[in-house]
């Protein structure tokens, strides 16, 4: 019986601490502030009628410079997962959820079809977060190439 007990307090003190952790690694990513959540879709499936659901991952990007730093919310990894150049954006298209992404993503999400230097990958954000995403990616620097779609 005390064996148990004892070995339930531990569990439940693990799962204490593991939430405590996961709470802490939001907290500090979003400390330096410019954050939103973004869902990610890496390598999305071409040549299908109605996009499917699967492959998005729900994150939170952080801007950082001239870089997008791109955090999974379901993870305890200190650093980002995906980093975005902002000279390597291009903007291919804007659209709303269709089908199945409906469910997958956040109810306000519009989904921007990109291409980062050279590889396809979709972002699903609110519309407050893709006005400043399309602004920062307008302010470049003189010279640098940008195209929003």
């Amino acid at each position: 019986m005390v064996l148990a007990l004892l070995v339930g307090g531990v569990v439940v003190a693990l799962v204490v601490v593991g939430l405590f952790v996961f709470g802490l690694r939001r907290r500090l990513i979003q400390r330096s502030g410019g954050t939103f959540d973004c869902s990610l879709r890496w390598e999305p499936p071409t040549g299908e009628s109605e996009p499917s659901g699967k492959g998005w991952v729900y994150g939170v990007a952080r801007y950082n410079g001239d870089r997008i730093e791109w955090f999974r919310v379901f993870s305890y990894a200190p650093r980002p997962r995906r980093v975005l150049e902002r000279a390597s954006i291009e903007v291919l298209e804007r659209r709303t959820p269709k089908g199945e992404e409906e469910l997958a993503l956040l109810s306000d999400a519009v989904v921007l079809a990109c291409r980062h230097g050279g590889v396809w990958l979709e972002l699903a954000m609110s519309e407050d977060a893709l006005t400043g995403f399309l602004a920062w990616l307008e302010a470049a620097p003189p010279g640098q190439r940008v195209n929003v779609a």
